[in-house]
């Protein structure tokens, strides 16, 4: 899809993403309570798969014949001990590398380390998210909740440069007690010079109504730095993309610079001081938008309408 194509994509639809109080004058939401992260200290068990997607694309999935690129949104909270039992039902060699929480180094899911997975075997892989305390020396050490990532590290080299540009990527988000939890939670990855590894201008449309909290995680992949943007709403630069109170020193920003191997999150509420529309999000290095590296965030009134993007579309424009 050439260049020119991409203003009618964006007014007709991209590709779906594969996921987990307005101000608006527009459509004011009721207010609601927040739900919030509990404490952690819990075991748990999820079984995941490696899979060939077509003939040239692989990715991770919680079932079998479910796998997606990226791969599904893995959550735990500060005290937890997750036990990935995991199937590669690739015909290479592969395993999960995951990065910001604790595992041995039997569980570093690389061929160094020789914890990979052979074509058609399974392991569990270990990993435990540490709370924020103080170390014996006094020092104080920061626990395990942030945005994070795992991937391949084995296939096409040592680094798993091939499994990665192939799709073998996902997302990971450590929570702390009491952080607050979103309504809906969406993966972004730019790998290359693409969103998601989807083809030119199909970044995945991330659909919400006014009012509700959605939480971005993004990712970088291969050997590109780019600029993540977003239209219409803003975050905090911290761990949470939120702001503590009125005294936090955060800067708001609504663009970051990002480069391979990097990850953060941030939640906005879905139209909060901009209303409904369809705000675009892209990398703003401009060679890299103008092939493709873009996509929409469709904000819809609660009577489900969206303005002048859905005249647009009805139009065929």
């Amino acid at each position: 899809m050439d260049r020119r194509s991409f203003n009618r994509r964006m007014l007709v639809g991209g590709a779906a993403v594969a996921t987990s109080m307005s101000l608006a004058p527009e459509a004011a939401a009721a207010p609601r309570w927040v739900k919030t992260a509990p404490a952690g200290g819990k075991e748990r068990h999820i079984k995941l798969f490696a899979e060939q997607i077509g003939r040239n694309q692989m990715g991770y999935g919680i079932g079998n014949g479910r796998a997606t690129i990226p791969g599904p949104l893995i959550e735990m909270n500060e005290g937890d001990t997750l036990y990935v039992e995991f199937e590669n039902r690739l015909h290479s060699s592969t395993g999960l590398h995951v990065h910001g929480v604790d595992y041995s180094i039997s569980n570093d899911g690389t061929r160094l380390t020789r914890s990979l997975v052979k074509p058609g075997h399974t392991r569990t892989y270990v990993w435990r998210a540490h709370a924020p305390g103080r170390r014996a020396d006094g020092t104080w050490q920061e626990g395990s909740a942030g945005y994070w990532h795992y991937h391949d590290h084995a296939i096409g080299s040592d680094h798993g440069t091939g499994g990665v540009s192939k799709g073998l990527y996902g997302g990971l988000v450590v929570r702390r007690q009491g952080d607050i939890l979103p309504d809906k939670a969406h993966t972004l990855v730019f790998n290359g010079t693409t969103i998601n590894n989807g083809n030119g201008h199909a970044g995945p449309d991330i659909k919400a109504t006014v009012g509700e909290r959605v939480e971005f995680v993004m990712i970088t992949h291969g050997n590109e730095f780019h600029t993540f943007h977003l239209h219409g709403h803003r975050w905090a630069y911290n761990r949470t993309g939120l702001l503590t109170g009125p005294d936090d020193p955060s800067q708001l920003i609504d663009t970051r610079v990002v480069g391979p191997g990097t990850s953060f999150g941030f939640q906005v509420i879905a139209g909060e001081t901009s209303g409904a529309g369809a705000w675009m999000y892209h990398c703003h290095v401009q060679r890299h938008s103008d092939k493709g590296m873009a996509g929409l965030f469709l904000v819809r009134n609660t009577d489900g309408t969206i303005p002048r993007y859905d005249d647009m579309v009805h139009r065929g424009h």
